[in-house]
């Protein structure tokens, strides 16, 4: 929300440079790598419930803070700290999906919660613009407070916790206090969970080291985390991008130059509706093919037409940006991207969760590490990029690299998938 109204942070602070003006937008997704590291795994040792709540409480103080800074120090440190809090629905939330639903329902589920993440920064922009053109900088983030206020008290009356070894050991303490030795023998009582390593302390050792173990060691992480690193890049990328096509190039007002966002915000939806309905019938038709044996390579077919329809859209983006060209030509590119990115999104994270099931929250902290440094890194150097190459060059490079990294991918882990996963500490074999 506050990409618009950036030129007024950097009018009223007296900023000069755009890597700083950039850093006071993007400080809040570096924050998205290092949050989950430690979120994830905590949900895996208190509950995912708890750990939300008290992480959406820590968002809402600082961002309440971000509104009241007086300086670019103090606005780019409380950003930051109210990223951290922001972040846990990255990894969290994927792993509460995974408590609730089977495999084979899970599809629809993921591809809803995915396209969250993805849309938000796509509306937000919209509604900063107007905010930003009718008011004060100040009002982006204290309206998002007032919100996250509202969100914040239905969660505490509708979020409940879903985390088996978490659910299984409260059962398992109220079985110990209701037993009354005088009446009857008193028995041991253990979840399926429990072992020898089950002391506080070494879980919070061995979940807090995991995400790191994940990506150290699994390739399955390790390339379709770089590859969602590329297309969260090129998210953030677009979203402090579109202000300086539509207001440089075609001189429009913050506004309305705002309001071309929603060419993202088509396709990222428009593909999310198409692939929620299909993701979950394409993956039983699959697993019926094979057996009634479902595999996490099935949920990979859409990330084929996704590594597709990303260069597409770059190409045209990029190369119709010019004033002699009608906008609309370079919204269809932006909605092409939209889509591409929204189809790859969904199927990586679905992808993951299913391989990783038990410990989803952290191979999602591993996998969310990589994409949050883009996230972070790509609009510090979007503007310079631009301003050498021009939109065209600029979006063909990037385009290449799409489909270098991106086009492989799918190919590689459906015929190595199974492979992979055989060889993992953590993943599993079915």
């Amino acid at each position: 929300m506050v990409a618009p109204a950036s030129g007024q942070v950097t009018e009223e602070f007296g900023i000069h440079s755009t890597v700083t003006e950039a850093l006071t937008i993007s400080v809040f997704v570096l924050a998205y790598a290092f949050g989950p590291l430690f979120l994830g795994p905590l949900s895996e040792i208190y509950g995912r419930s708890r750990v939300l709540q008290l992480s959406n409480l820590w968002y809402l103080a600082w961002n309440l803070g971000c509104g009241f800074a007086q300086n670019t120090g103090q606005l780019i440190a409380f950003r930051f700290l109210a990223g951290l809090g922001g972040s846990a629905p990255l990894s969290i939330g994927g792993g509460v999906l995974g408590d609730c639903w089977k495999t084979e329902e899970r599809g629809q589920a993921i591809a809803l919660y995915s396209l969250a993440p993805l849309l938000g920064p796509v509306v937000g922009p919209i509604a900063g613009a107007w905010i930003g053109e009718k008011s004060t900088w100040r009002w982006v983030f204290w309206s998002t407070t007032i919100v996250d206020a509202a969100i914040q008290g239905l969660g505490l009356i509708f979020l409940k916790e879903t985390y088996a070894p978490v659910l299984l050991e409260r059962k398992a303490v109220q079985i110990r206090k209701s037993m009354d030795p005088e009446k009857t023998d008193v028995r041991e009582v253990r979840t399926v969970y429990d072992g020898a390593d089950r002391h506080w302390r070494h879980i919070v050792a061995k979940a807090l080291v995991r995400p790191f173990a994940l990506f150290a060691r699994e390739p399955i992480i390790q390339l379709l985390g770089l590859y969602m690193a590329f297309i969260y890049g090129l998210l953030y990328l677009f979203l402090t991008s579109i202000p300086g096509i539509f207001q440089g190039i075609y001189h429009q007002p913050v506004g309305i130059a705002g309001l071309h966002y929603i060419a993202l915000g088509v396709g990222l939806t428009g593909a999310s509706q198409l692939n929620a309905r299909f993701m979950d019938r394409i993956y039983i038709h699959l697993s019926k093919r094979s057996g009634g044996k479902g595999r996490p390579e099935y949920r990979l077919p859409a990330m084929l037409p996704g590594t597709i329809l990303l260069p597409i859209g770059l190409f045209i983006s990029g190369w119709t940006a010019r004033a002699d060209i009608h906008w609309i030509a370079t919204d269809i590119g932006i909605a092409l991207v939209g889509a591409g990115m929204i189809l790859n999104f969904q199927s990586i994270q679905t992808y993951v969760i299913d391989a990783f099931t038990l410990h989803a929250a952290s191979a999602l902290a591993a996998v969310a590490f990589f994409r949050s440094l883009c996230g972070f890194g790509f609009p510090l150097f979007a503007p310079s990029m631009y301003n050498t190459l021009g939109y065209g060059k600029g979006n063909t490079i990037l385009a290449v690299v799409s489909i270098v990294i991106g086009c492989p991918a799918p190919w590689i882990f459906w015929k190595y998938g199974e492979r992979i996963r055989n060889s993992s500490k953590y993943a599993r074999t079915s």
